[in-house]
C-alpha cells in the first residue's frame, strides 16, 4: 500500500483513540508519520512501536497545541526529522458536557483553547512548512447535526472548526493546500469508555440511530482520513463529511 509514499504526516492528539487509529492508517500508506501528545507518552510511544514493527516510520513529539511555541516545534519537528511535512491532521481534542446552569469559564476556555485556538495555531505553524500543496484534515464532530443536550461548549467548539474549515479552504487554496472536515458520530474509544458513554443509555440511542446499526470504531475514521490526505481527494477542499454509519 503506497498512496502516501514520500509524505510527511503530522496527526494531533495521536497517542490514542481516533489519532492513533488515523496516524497508523497514514503510516500503513507509506506516510512518515509525527505522533504529537500532551501527556501520554506511554501511549504515542505504543503508536511509533506499532508503526515501526510494521515497517513504517514515525517519531513522538510532544507538545500543547494551544500554545503557539509548542505547535510551531511540533511542525519543525516533522521537517526536522523526514526533511517536509504534506499532511496535517487536527485531531487533538477535548470534550466536557454540561448543562446551561453548569457553564463555567474554565468549562468553556478548556475546549476552546484546544479544539479551536489550538487548531489554528497548528495550522498556522504546518502550513509555513507546505510550500504548494498539502492536505489539512479537521476533525470535528456529528454534534453540530445532532446539537445533544449539555453540549453547548463543546458543540460551539465543533461548529468553529467546520466554519474555519470553509475560511481556510479559501485561504490556502492558491497555494494548492487543500482542508477538510472530517466529523465522526460516537466512536468506541479509551475516551468514550472512560467517559462512561460505553453501554450507557446515549450508547444504545446512538447505535438506534445509526442505520448501519453501530456506533464506529478508530479504523472507520482512519479510512476516510487516507482518502482525503491521498491525491484520490485532490477535487475536494472546504468540504465536511460525516463518518457516522449515516446517523443524522
Amino acid at each position: 500500500m503506497s498512496k502516501l509514499k514520500g509524505k510527511v504526516a503530522l496527526v494531533t492528539g495521536a497517542s490514542k483513540g481516533i489519532g492513533a487509529g488515523i496516524a497508523k492508517a497514514l503510516a500503513a500508506e507509506g506516510a512518515a508519520v509525527v505522533v504529537n501528545y500532551a501527556s501520554s507518552k506511554a501511549g504515542a510511544d505504543a503508536v511509533v512501536d506499532a508503526i515501526t514493527k510494521a515497517g513504517g516510520k514515525a517519531v513522538a513529539v510532544k507538545g500543547d497545541v494551544a500554545q503557539a511555541a509548542d505547535a510551531q516545534a511540533i511542525a519543525d519537528a516533522a521537517v526536522k526529522e523526514f526533511g517536509r511535512l504534506d499532511i496535517l491532521v487536527n485531531n487533538s481534542g477535548v470534550y466536557e458536557f454540561a448543562p446551561l446552569e453548569q457553564i463555567t469559564e474554565d468549562h468553556f476556555h478548556k475546549q476552546f483553547n484546544v479544539n479551536v485556538l489550538g487548531l489554528l495555531l497548528t495550522t498556522q505553524a504546518a502550513a509555513k512548512h507546505m510550500g504548494e500543496g498539502g492536505s489539512i484534515i479537521n476533525i470535528g464532530s456529528l454534534v453540530t447535526r445532532i446539537v445533544p443536550p449539555g453540549g453547548s461548549v463543546y458543540t460551539a467548539t465543533k461548529g468553529a472548526v467546520d466554519a474555519i474549515t470553509g475560511v481556510l479552504s479559501r485561504e490556502l487554496g492558491p497555494r494548492k493546500i487543500r482542508v477538510n472536515a472530517l466529523n465522526p458520530g460516537m466512536v468506541e474509544t479509551e475516551g468514550t469508555v472512560t467517559a462512561g458513554f460505553i453501554g450507557s443509555d446515549f450508547h444504545q440511542e446512538a447505535i438506534a440511530h445509526t442505520p448501519l446499526g453501530r456506533i464506529g470504531q478508530p479504523q472507520d475514521i482512519a479510512t476516510i482520513a487516507v482518502f482525503l490526505a491521498s491525491d484520490d481527494s485532490y477535487w475536494l477542499t472546504g468540504e465536511k463529511l460525516y463518518a457516522a454509519g449515516g446517523a443524522r
